[in-house]
Parts: C-alpha cells; structure tokens; sequence
C-alpha cells in the first residue's frame, strides 16, 4: 500500500503543476518586456507574427538574442526582408522544452530538435532542425547547418515542461532561414468581401473616405475584419445615411481589430477588445468577444452578432462573415425594454394587503449590489466567463493538492 502511495505523488504532482500552468497561460511579448536587454528581438517577434505563434503553443523553447547580438545580425543582412526575418528568427524558436537542467542532462550529451522554421513548411529537408550539444566543460552549445555555433549564457524565464525562455550569446545562422522570401500578394479586401457575400459592406469601405485605406495599412501588423453579410446590412443602409461622414468611418472602422486572431484563437477567449475605431479614450468603441463552443459572438451595448463563416484566415490576415451590423454605444441608444402595463385596480389592492403569517413591518429585500461603476454588461459576462474558466482550473488543481496531501499524511 505505502509503495503504491509513494507512485501516485509523483503524479498527482504533476497534475496540479499542469493545472496551475494552464490557469496562467505565457505570454512572450510580456515576459521580454521585463528584461530589456532583449527589446529587439521583443520588437522583431511582433512585427514578425512569431509572438502570436509561440503562445498559442503549449511547449516551447525560446533562444532570446540580446540587443547587441540582434544588431550584429541585422548589420551582417542589411537587406534582410521580414518574411526572411521571420524564418530566421523562427528557426530560434524549439518546437520542445529545454530548461536550463534538461539541457545538461543531455542523452548521450546531444540532442536534434524541430523549431518553427521546419514546422512551417518552409525549410528544405531538414534545414529547420537545431542541433543541442553539452560539452564536458559544462557548456552547451547550439547550431543550425553547420555554421558556428552560439552557447547557453543563461536561463530567463521557465515554466516548467511548458515554456522556457534562454538566452544564446548569438544569433543562430542559416543559408535557409536567409535566403530571399518573396513577398504574399497583396489582398483586396473589397473584392474579396463582396465575392463572398458581403457586396453592400464593401461599397461602403469604397465609398467612405479614408474606411478603406485604414483597414488595408494595418494588414501588415495583423488585422481581423466582420463584414456583415447583404441580408444583414441592407436594412440597416436607412440608419447609416443618417450618420454623420465622422460617424460614417467610425461604424465601418468599429468592424475590424488590429490583431490578427485565428479562428482558434476567438474560440478560446473571451474579452473586451479594441476596433480601428478607438482613438484612446477608456472605453471608447470597444467591443466584446464570447464564445460558447464553437459559437462565437460579438457584443456591443446595442447588438450581439454571430460569426457565421471565414473568408480569409492566414496570419496577419484574418476576415469573418456576421449576421448583423455592430453598432456602438458610441452613435447608437440601447433599445429600451417595453413598460409594463399598469396593473388592474383590484390585483393593486390584493398586492397591497398583507398576506397571513407575514408581519407588515417585514422590509423588501435590498437590490444587489451592481457591478464597478462604468463597466457594460457585455464586459461583466466576459469577465465571469474568464473566471469560470479559471475556476475550473483552480478546482482541479486544489483537487489534486488535497489528493496528494492526504496520501503525505498517510505514508
């Protein structure tokens, strides 16, 4: 019995570790920023769409370059493109966990491991593998092809068998990853709209000054467009040609993020998020995106919209179809809910009498208590969405503590 004890702590554990981890989640981008010596390739991350790529994955190793070696990179490849950027900088990015112990306790003192570079597709053979090798002199080592190779100066962050973030003393090199990368077409977001469904959205991004450039420049740096679908917009047409031409650009520009969000990435989070439309002011043209399942929706003060389908899903470029027109507190009221009808003279009597067993000094129970003053509703929903979400985690892994407590005490 003691034997079999001593063979579910070690699980129940790691249970509570996966639990704990889950709940938290990593983001890259807010780990780097704590240490700026390594802004750079922060910047780079971002601008290349691999920040979004590591932390949708649940192991990953991440081999940081400090400022100084990120510029001897970009000083050795002044015409480095950033689709060719991007394959470099993936190929520093390990497709496994490699903590600072793990990595000197190397089977057979080497190890080759995937990165996102061949995980993309992009590499030739296997020019996306980097080769791990600890040396007796208590160095590790890491190369890709069979260029010079670049060494283990120390571990930044680790979440264990999760994420870990280490730096190398320079930049990994690769006549791969280099070569020239050429550049995606450009897309037409209009034509594109108006092949698939939403012609009357797309004529008025045309006809709108400014509507249109503004979704097209921020392609780029990531962008999820709603367009709603022609049975959707048409009866709506009446109440936007009653729109000022600054309200106009608002409620177009109040149809699109400037983040890039897979269909993967609405389906699994709730949250308030900005448009191309907020200008900075708190709370000012948000909305607020819920999911249940794989039904994902869209609410502002005034409507809830439904993401019916995909037109385009391919990083930095994300469009979907919905089923009605977002429309913000900003330019529109709230429907007020109808008055209820006054009732007949004799049920007010019989409200007002007091019934028997109950004593008529007994006070109305007080109102709850509302919510942060300011916060919309469709925020709170989120809100408690995420903690029911959180929750469940929190449950497992106090679960799991109980569960190992208990066998401690036992044994």
């Amino acid at each position: 019995m003691r034997q079999q004890q001593q063979l579910l702590l070690p699980h129940l554990l790691s249970l509570l570790l996966l639990c704990v981890t889950l709940s938290r989640g990593h983001n890259i981008t807010r780990i780097l920023a704590q240490h700026p010596e390594f802004s750079t390739f922060n910047h780079y991350l971002t601008a290349t769409h691999l920040a979004g790529e590591i932390n949708r994955r649940l192991t990953i190793t991440v081999l940081a370059v400090d400022n100084p070696a990120m510029a001897a990179l970009l000083t050795a490849h002044p015409g480095l493109s950033l689709y060719s950027l991007k394959h470099l900088l993936s190929l520093h990015v390990l497709v496994d966990y490699f903590g600072a112990k793990k990595l000197h306790q190397l089977t057979g003192g080497s190890a080759l491991t995937s990165t996102l570079f061949q995980a993309s597709g992009a590499a030739p053979d296997t020019a996306g593998f980097v080769n791990i090798s600890d040396h007796r002199a208590g160095h590790v080592l890491f190369s890709a092809s069979s260029l010079p190779a670049s060494a283990f100066v120390k571990s930044v962050e680790e979440i264990p068998y999760n994420l870990s973030v280490i730096q190398i003393s320079s930049a990994l090199s690769s006549p791969a990853a280099e070569a020239p990368v050429t550049a995606p077409a450009q897309v037409n977001l209009t034509a594109l709209m108006a092949r698939k469904g939403c012609a009357t959205f797309a004529g008025l991004l045309a006809a709108t000054a400014d509507a249109e450039q503004t979704f097209a420049s921020n392609i780029d740096g990531g962008l999820t467009a709603f367009c709603p679908l022609d049975e959707a917009m048409k009866p709506f047409l009446p109440k936007f040609k009653n729109l000022t031409a600054d309200g106009k650009l608002s409620l177009l520009l109040y149809h699109a993020i400037p983040v890039y969000y897979s269909v993967e990435m609405l389906k699994t989070g709730n949250g308030v998020v900005n448009t191309l439309a907020t200008d900075g002011t708190s709370r000012n043209y948000n909305l607020t995106v819920q999911n249940d399942g794989n039904q994902v929706t869209l609410r502002t003060r005034v409507t809830v919209a439904t993401i019916m389908g995909t037109l385009i899903d391919e990083d930095p470029l994300a469009v979907y179809t919905i089923d009605k027109v977002l429309e913000p507190m900003e330019l529109f009221k709230p429907a007020e809910p109808p008055a209820p009808a006054p009732a007949p003279e004799t049920d007010k009597r019989a409200a007002a009498a007091p019934k028997a067993g109950t004593s008529t000094s007994a006070k109305a129970s007080p109102p709850a208590p509302a919510g942060p003053e300011g916060q919309p509703g469709d925020q709170k929903a989120a809100d408690e969405s995420a903690a029911i979400r959180s929750g469940v985690y929190w449950s497992m892994a106090a679960a799991a503590a109980a569960a190992a407590a208990a066998i401690v005490v036992v044994a």
